[in-house]
């Protein structure tokens, strides 16, 4: 994440009733806890990056009755964050959740918890370039398992790159099961790997996050 950024204080947007961030924070949970609710029995993987405070994913694993079946990595870099995310795993009695400070474009970051059943990518793809984005969804057939599911957002502003990366995602075998109505400002999809998962490769990075001001720069065209 960028420094010119206050990624506490922008969290803060998710307890605003009718924010776009709690709609999409809403969205995301629901795609979620269907994952959850249409998985077989047994355990479950799943990996979350820059996963920030991990109220997606913590606040669904906290009520749901495959939440003790659930082995998660959440990678965050900011430590305040990262902190959050663990106050919140170990209040709702969360064994399994893991929450690693570090940098989540590196692929070794989710070494030993991938292929998943579940990857989360949420609050990434508006916050890197393109080019970025593209290799992320190429990394999505190391990180996911065959039948698992990548959850991802990206805002509909313009330019709106949304139904390009549905494409990308199709290309490489995912199959679309939902996404949010492109009229709301927030976008969310969730896509299930239907091929056969990759090794993970330990480079390229995946991503590097833009600045504020350049993300600013590019929305304004």
């Amino acid at each position: 994440m960028t420094a010119d950024q206050d990624w506490v204080a922008w969290h803060g947007h998710y307890d605003e009733p009718g924010s776009s961030l709690a709609a999409r924070l809403a969205a995301v949970q629901a795609q979620i806890a269907a994952v959850l609710g249409q998985a077989p029995p047994g355990p479950l993987r799943a990996v979350s990056m820059c996963a920030g405070q991990g109220r997606d994913l913590i606040g669904v694993l906290a009520g749901h009755p495959r939440g003790g079946d659930v082995t998660a990595r959440l990678v965050e870099l900011d430590p305040r964050l990262a902190a959050t995310a663990r106050a919140l795993a170990a209040a709702a009695c969360l064994p399994g959740v893991e929450v690693v400070t570090g940098d989540a474009a590196e692929p070794t970051a989710y070494m030993g918890l991938v292929p998943a059943d579940l990857v989360l990518a949420c609050g990434v793809f508006g916050n890197i370039t393109d080019e970025d984005v593209r290799r992320t969804v190429r990394y999505s057939t190391q990180l996911c398992a065959t039948g698992g599911t990548v959850i991802w957002t990206r805002g509909r502003s313009a330019p709106d790159l949304f139904p390009q990366i549905c494409d990308w995602f199709a290309e490489l075998g995912f199959e679309q099961l939902w996404v949010s109505d492109p009229e709301v400002s927030y976008g969310v999809g969730a896509h299930r790997f239907t091929g056969t998962p990759e090794p993970l490769a330990a480079a390229p990075r995946m991503f590097s996050f833009l600045s504020a001001a350049e993300i600013r720069k590019r929305r304004a065209g």
